[in-house]
């Protein structure tokens, strides 16, 4: 698996999720649980990764959608 992305904002996992999702790409969501740790602020970045297989195709559907990525 390769990182596609790091951020401290939800809307833009969800949205590059369901973009993904949308374009046969199954994405993993990494750090989820970590707001356990740091009380809930949001401070601690979460990872959306994906297959190593999918990953070039999925970093242009992020980028065709003005979504800065990792890769």
């Amino acid at each position: 698996m390769k990182q596609l992305l790091r951020t401290n904002d939800p809307t833009v996992i969800a949205f590059a999720t369901a973009l993904l999702q949308g374009e046969g790409i199954a994405a993993f969501e990494m750090d989820v649980n970590m707001s356990v740790l740091e009380g809930s602020i949001g401070i601690l970045p979460r990872r959306l990764m994906v297959a190593d297989r999918d990953f070039d195709r999925a970093v242009r559907t992020l980028r065709d959608n003005d979504i800065e990525t990792d890769g």
